[in-house]
């Protein structure tokens, strides 16, 4: 379960950073504090949009006819995939400025007395974070079991309790930017497992040709099936018998990775100090 623990425990900080910012900019402000129950109720209403979108994957696996849950089961770690894709895409882009963007947003509803707009920015980030955690569950660790999980999305969230302390209070040590640019090498190589994952289910179906299968066989190696080999096919979508197709897909996704990272870096030299 070391991927729930991590999806968790990434995404988890991630809102708290943002909660953080918030919170901040109202205690810093005497006039401002009576945001405070709006930004909590804000809070509260983006975990509970994360719970309900979980809650309809749940009943729609339940309610979908066999052959409708093994194409759900298909698109979802693509779907995934492409999300984190565009994730550290969008943090490349805006990290640096991500403090002082939700600060404006907060001063221009806190000028206007509009507590409402600061409700619906804390139900928004949250929301996001919270939804982005769903589906990147849902589609790394389908079939699994459910305390399993729990289990470990509790620790994941207990971790990221204890990794948002040091960081904020560790500046000399450690800084958010490197932070964020490690755990996002470690998010696109879970992009990658999931777009062999979903793309081997979707050559399960005919749905997609695997051009050369297998491409080779190194099961005498490390097989998936092993716990070792399972490890390193859940982090880097490692096949012992891989389709052409899938491979072929992960060699391009990785190029892919590599222009976001690389583009994303100057963008980076301030996100330190969000």
């Amino acid at each position: 379960m070391g991927n729930a623990l991590f999806i968790v425990w990434r995404e988890t900080i991630e809102a708290m950073l943002v909660i953080g910012i918030l919170h901040g900019w109202l205690a810093a402000r005497p006039q401002a504090r009576a945001g405070f129950p709006w930004l909590w109720s804000g809070i509260a209403a983006g975990i509970g949009l994360a719970l309900l979108l979980a809650v309809a994957l749940m009943g729609l696996q339940s309610a979908v006819a066999p052959t409708t849950l093994e194409w759900l089961q298909a698109i979802m770690p693509l779907a995934a995939c492409a999300l984190i894709v565009q994730m550290v895409w969008w943090m490349g882009r805006h990290g640096a400025s991500l403090k002082g963007d939700l600060e404006t947003s907060m001063a221009r509803a806190s000028d206007r007395a509009n507590w409402m707009g600061i409700a619906v920015l804390a139900a928004v980030a949250v929301g996001r974070e919270g939804a982005e955690t769903v589906v990147f569950l849902y589609g790394a660790v389908q079939g699994r079991s459910g305390v399993g999980i729990a289990l470990a999305g509790g620790l994941g969230f207990l971790l990221a309790l204890a990794a948002y302390w040091v960081l904020s209070r560790g500046g000399r040590f450690f800084s958010w930017r490197t932070f964020f640019r490690v755990t996002e090498v470690l998010l696109l190589c879970l992009g990658g497992a999931l777009l062999v994952d979903g793309t081997e289910r979707l050559v399960g179906l005919e749905a997609v040709p695997a051009l050369i299968s297998p491409l080779w066989d190194t099961s005498s190696l490390l097989d998936e099936g092993t716990r070792a080999g399972g490890i390193v096919a859940a982090l880097t979508g490692y096949r012992a018998m891989p389709s052409g197709i899938a491979y072929l897909l992960l060699a391009l996704y990785w190029v892919l990775a590599f222009t976001v990272l690389a583009r994303s870096k100057p963008a980076r030299s301030g996100a330190g100090s969000s």
